[in-house]
């Protein structure tokens, strides 16, 4: 019995490694050979976070890229701890959209989310946290709609606990969903050419919205 129930729990964590996939495996490995220090600013997030060149968006060289495309919240809280130890001055999060595309509670999104904050305000205390709303999407665009397009309401509902949270933990929200978003509450198809990922005008609107905190 005790054989059957190791075998179940290797092949449970195989599982795990091999729907997380190559490159995010590439990029954990990558960050834990790169240094964060506390006179940094971390933007730590999925692939959303990962296209951008945000050292030259924001014109700060401390400014380091921790995205992984694909990543969902349960894999993030695996691979905190690079950058736990450099005690970032800044901490700026987006993450939850590819949980929801994989059909994950909403409430258990917004429980990960919190989890992160949680280990963020433990042991790294001095890091602002600035949590940024998951991104609407646009199923007119047929590469990911089968997937990402069919939680628009899942994401409201995801933002709207994520804001609650901001402010019961008395850290920053920054709502981006309202600048991106057209008036159907899809991604606006002038920032998007898959309805999930942004061209660099959507960056643009990305950048300008979080730069104030970023100079603050």
């Amino acid at each position: 019995m005790k054989k059957l129930i190791l075998t179940a729990a290797l092949l449970i964590a195989a599982a795990g490694v091999f729907a997380q996939g190559e490159y995010n495996l590439q990029r954990r490995s990558l960050f834990e050979k790169l240094p964060v220090t506390s006179r940094d600013i971390v933007f730590l997030g999925n692939s959303i976070t990962d296209g951008g060149e945000w050292h030259e968006l924001l014109g700060n060289p401390r400014v380091k890229n921790r995205g992984i495309s694909g990543d969902r919240t349960s894999w993030m809280l695996d691979r905190l701890d690079p950058i736990l130890d450099g005690q970032p001055r800044k901490l700026f999060l987006l993450i939850g959209t590819n949980d929801l595309a994989v059909n994950t509670p909403v409430a258990e999104v917004v429980a990960n989310v919190r989890k992160i904050v949680e280990r963020f305000q433990s042991e790294s205390p001095r890091t602002k946290l600035y949590v940024q709303s998951v991104f609407p999407v646009n199923d007119s665009f047929k590469k990911f709609a089968s997937k990402h397009g069919r939680h628009d309401a899942d994401i409201v509902a995801v933002n709207s606990e994520l804001q609650a949270m901001c402010a019961e933990k008395g850290i920053v929200y920054i709502d981006l969903w309202t600048p991106l978003a057209d008036r159907n509450g899809k991604l606006r198809a002038d920032v998007t050419n898959d309805g999930l990922h942004l061209t660099g005008e959507g960056y643009i609107v990305w950048r300008d919205a979080v730069m104030p905190y970023v100079k603050k």
